[in-house]
């Protein structure tokens, strides 16, 4: 008796000893993420935390890097196009075309971007930081697998995928293969670069995005003219010359990216510490996959959507091509600032739902849309008042000119509503609403096709096709406001519920 009750006194007591250091480990690990999630606030240098602070210095310190990347990228498009135009519009259209399967990529690559961005801030926001690291992980795994399948597709269809547009003309059809062959061949360092720029953004950190791309700008700059020209020593290469100095840009930029996270301290940028190869949870891949496919069929749908309303427009002839394509980079000026406005707003609003504040959501979202308005009517007065003048920059043919004044008289008068739209997508993204976001964008973009359809069959030929961009934008500005006052009234509410619901479970 006396051996047994000693034997049972000693597992009482191992039990006892293993509980306690159980419950000593797991208060030491919640110690650890605490200690670790304070010191990623408090020390990094880089990095905002969207959760605290005035909302418009916090949004405004976010922003306007963003948005001065933005203004870099379309500085980047308008230099591009400035040396192109001088190749002639027929250049001008082939590399429109094979701008459109650059274009397509994007909405490949927003998948792994979008999912990665959001589900990383959310958890930087509510101080899961481990968690936001495997998503940084399986995000950039998705963004390399997803490059190297869509650049080998593009080259292995290429000739029927360029058929589809039906360009009758030989010079336009050679411009738009070599440019297609060169860009998307290569565009797993754009994937990459994006990628990594949405998970800087997500830590609060858009200042080193905007150095790389300053400086992939700076040697787009000097690299187009003297590769599509042949300034020099330089063989004058033409349309891939413009192709091959967007692919050196985009790897300069990477390569800065890349640099930045080396020399960064690991408590002050989280991609420091990611192991790229690192075998993550399958919810990590689920929970990217919930958010960022929605994005990414959304954004393919308008860019397929635009590709139908291109060889519709093919039919007027390639200074019609050479018009949209133009155009296009020329509204960027409003729509790449609202799109690089937006993925301020969807990294401040991510990190805040984690942090369980919508109010401040709600505020911010007010305050990013009045900046907006402002800049969109600053757009629309100057496509108004200016077409004309605008047009010549580009265009040197009277008749392109004139095309090209008369789209953006009839675009000006979407760009408030467009960049709404664009705010707001950002915003509801934020919240994890990219399903809700995808049926609007997809149903109401879809809409251009039968528009433009009908109204080009009428007296307004090309002009009903730009009408049919215009009407759809403003439909979709005003829809997406009213959609974000409903969602996030809902989404106070249910968090006003949960939080009444657990303070009587703690009673």
């Amino acid at each position: 008796m006396d051996i047994e009750f000693s034997s049972g006194s000693v597992i009482i007591r191992q039990a006892a000893s293993f509980k306690a250091a159980r419950q000593n480990s797991f208060n030491t690990k919640c110690l650890h993420n605490q200690i670790e999630a304070e010191r990623y606030i408090m020390n990094k240098k880089r990095s905002l935390d969207l959760t605290s602070g005035p909302i418009f210095r916090t949004l405004a310190a976010l922003a306007m890097p963003i948005m001065a990347s933005s203004f870099l990228a379309t500085a980047y498009n308008i230099t591009d196009m400035a040396w192109t135009g001088m190749l002639g519009s027929k250049a001008v259209a082939g590399i429109g075309v094979g701008g459109m399967f650059v274009w397509l990529s994007q909405g490949v690559v927003l998948f792994p971007r979008m999912g990665g961005q959001v589900n990383m801030a959310q958890c930087c926001g509510s101080g899961r930081l481990q968690e936001a690291r495997d998503y940084a992980a399986a995000s950039l795994q998705l963004t390399i697998l997803l490059g190297v399948l869509y650049g080998g597709a593009c080259l292995l269809f290429l000739h029927p995928l360029l058929s589809f547009f039906q360009m009758n003309d030989a010079e336009t059809y050679e411009a738009a293969q070599i440019y297609t062959t060169i860009t998307c061949g290569l565009i797993i360092f754009s994937f990459l670069t994006q990628t990594l720029t949405g998970l800087y953004t997500a830590q609060g950190d858009s200042r080193t995005p905007f150095k790389a791309n300053l400086v992939g700008l700076i040697s787009n700059m000097i690299l187009d003219p003297l590769l599509i020209l042949g300034v020099g020593p330089f063989p004058r290469l033409e349309a891939a010359g413009a192709a091959i100095a967007t692919v050196s840009a985009q790897v300069i930029v990477l390569t800065v990216l890349l640099v930045e996270i080396l020399r960064a301290a690991p408590e002050g940028n989280l991609l420091k510490t990611v192991r790229i190869f690192k075998r993550v949870s399958g919810s990590c891949y689920r929970n990217i996959s919930r958010i960022g496919i929605p994005s990414a069929l959304q954004s393919a749908a308008y860019c397929i959507i635009s590709m139908i309303l291109t060889r519709m427009v093919s039919a007027f002839g390639p200074g019609a091509i050479a018009t949209q394509r133009v155009g296009g980079q020329i509204e960027s000026l409003s729509w790449n600032t609202a799109d690089g406005f937006g993925a301020a707003l969807n990294a401040f609003v991510a990190q805040n739902f984690g942090a369980k504040k919508v109010q401040r959501i709600r505020e911010g979202y007010r305050i990013s849309m009045r900046a907006l308005v402002v800049w969109g009517l600053l757009i629309t007065a100057a496509f108004l008042l200016l077409p004309r003048s605008i047009s010549r920059l580009f265009f040197y043919e009277p008749e392109v000119i004139e095309t090209s004044t008369n789209y953006l008289t009839i675009i000006g008068f979407s760009e408030v509503f467009m960049s709404v739209e664009l705010m707001t997508v950002g915003a509801l993204s934020g919240l994890g609403k990219t399903t809700l976001c995808s049926a609007i964008s997809i149903l109401f973009t879809g809409a251009r096709i039968p528009l433009a359809l009908l109204l080009s069959l009428t007296s307004l030929g090309l002009s009903g096709i730009w009408w049919a961009l215009t009407l759809t934008s403003v439909a979709k500005g005003i829809i997406f406001y009213f959609t974000f006052q409903i969602v996030s009234r809902r989404v106070s509410k249910n968090q006003t519920a949960n939080m009444v619901s657990d303070r009587r479970k703690t009673q």
